[in-house]
């Protein structure tokens, strides 16, 4: 299995090379040469996996020649299987909630939130991969509130990996900051960005993008951008959709922002995993329900501040993988319309491309008062606190939208803890949610930050002040 880059001005490179390279040198995003196939056996044994089964099908089927079933298998178990740091025995149980309609908690790792199963996949292949090439590696990671702090609780302590986690200064809960800023680990370094979440990811690609500051520094990415990323949530999908699906498709509504779990969904499907439509649930910040309606990506003026901050994204990074599909694999175009979004913030998509995606994907909105409503209507039918994203979710599969006419269960993916936006969750419904045990002294632990401008070349200073990787032989 080898993996191209959309822009396709990359060689192509193995499983292991693109998950240690993050983002391809070219500027764009790897995807696999062609998509992979389940087993038969997996098909004729729905439900019988779980999501360290899952994980062991889907990784062994991208890793190609990098890595066994067996040695796939082992990574899984260890990331979700019994001894793994995963709160709840399923890492990613469902719950139902409704006549056909389910919660997918996503939210039972160590850093509370649906990024957790990604990054102790993505820990454990680092293992292997470096030990193999007995090699440091520097990580940098943009973080809208989540993906930092599940990267810290997957890498904080090893020998190998330094990463630094960019955030926007003020624009994440105090609780998302503290996984982050409170680890202790002297392999971890938090920058707080003046800025909000896109100025964090437009540095990150800026890092990527200078090629002999990227090699120097052995740069690689946990951001959703990762290939890794992808196959570990396409995981959880394989999972829910065999478990759930009998007869016919099982339908999940999906609270994005970068675009990269709605995709995963997109991948399990392509593998041919029973998963039917998949609905884009957004707030205020709306660039894919916008190029649903109109066909044209565009990003906003500006990004909106919200209750569901990991979702106050107008760059869905993830998109251009979809893109790619969609324009028949065709890498030039799939460059000039990008090479376009950077300079005049937007582009066209052709009507066979719009209706390719329409054909499997819907997108909405939901307001800020949608969302309160829906974190009240939870907490009322269940007794259960959701998270502000999972709200967003919960709302958007109520709403009308073209193509959201699902016949058969319903999986919302519950993305976050509840505790994780405690002042929000509790300004909705009255009730404050409180940390689980594991975490419980969090808001006691010292924290460790810099604060630093807007500024590529002021992070790259500061990256190279710092990563053990640039003074590697």
């Amino acid at each position: 299995m080898r993996y191209i880059s959309t822009r396709g001005g990359a060689e192509p490179v193995s499983f292991l090379d693109a998950v240690l390279a993050g983002l391809a040198p070219d500027g764009g995003l790897y995807v696999p040469e062609q998509w992979p196939a389940l087993r038969p056996y997996l098909r004729d044994n729905r439900g019988a996996m779980g999501l360290a089964g899952a994980a062991a099908e889907a990784l062994y089927l991208f890793a190609g020649e990098d890595l066994s079933f067996a040695g796939a298998a082992a990574l899984a178990d260890k990331a979700f299987g019994a001894g793994s740091r995963f709160a709840h025995p399923a890492a990613t149980p469902l719950r139902q909630i409704g006549d056909a309609r389910w919660l997918m908690e996503l939210f039972h790792g160590p850093s509370l939130a649906f990024k957790d199963v990604a990054m102790q996949l993505i820990a454990a292949l680092y293992d292997v991969a470096l030990a193999q090439r007995d090699a440091r590696l520097t990580v940098v990671c943009a973080t809208s509130g989540d993906t930092g702090g599940a990267a810290v609780e997957a890498l904080k302590g090893s020998d190998r990996v330094d990463l630094f986690v960019m955030l926007p200064a003020g624009r994440v809960s105090e609780v998302q900051r503290r996984f982050m800023t409170a680890s202790g680990a002297a392999n971890v370094q938090a920058i707080l960005i003046d800025g909000d979440f896109d100025d964090c990811q437009a540095l990150l690609k800026a890092l990527f993008a200078d090629r002999d500051f990227s090699a120097q520094a052995r740069l690689s990415g946990v951001n959703s951008i990762s290939w890794a990323r992808i196959v570990a949530q396409t995981s959880y999908f394989i999972a829910a959709s065999q478990a759930l699906g009998g007869d016919g498709p099982v339908h999940f509504v999906v609270p994005t922002g970068n675009f990269g779990d709605a995709f995963a969904g997109h991948v399990a499907r392509a593998m041919g995993a029973p998963v039917g439509r998949i609905l884009i649930a957004t707030n205020a910040n709306d660039i894919l329900p916008r190029t649903f309606a109109t066909g044209r990506y565009e990003r906003a003026k500006t990004s909106h501040a919200t209750m569901s901050p990991a979702m106050d994204i107008q760059v869905a990074s993830n998109f251009e993988r979809l893109v790619y599909e969609a324009l028949g694999r065709d890498a030039d175009s799939t460059r000039t319309r990008y090479e376009s979004f950077a300079q005049a913030g937007g582009f066209d998509l052709p009507a066979d491309a719009m209706a390719s995606i329409r054909a499997g994907f819907s997108a909405v909105a939901v307001s800020e008062d949608e969302t309160r409503a829906a974190l009240r209507a939870m907490r009322d039918a269940t007794g259960e606190l959701v998270c502000p994203h999972t709200a967003v979710g919960l709302a958007a599969s109520l709403k009308a939208v073209d193509g959201w006419r699902p016949e058969g269960p319903v999986v919302t993916l519950a993305t976050a803890h509840a505790a994780k936006f405690p002042e929000t969750v509790e300004a909705a419904t009255g009730s404050a949610p409180p940390l689980p045990e594991k975490c419980a002294d969090l808001m006691q632990r010292p924290e460790r930050a810099d604060a630093l401008p807007n500024d590529v070349d002021a992070v790259k200073r500061y990256v190279r002040e710092r990563a053990r990787a640039w003074s590697s032989p």
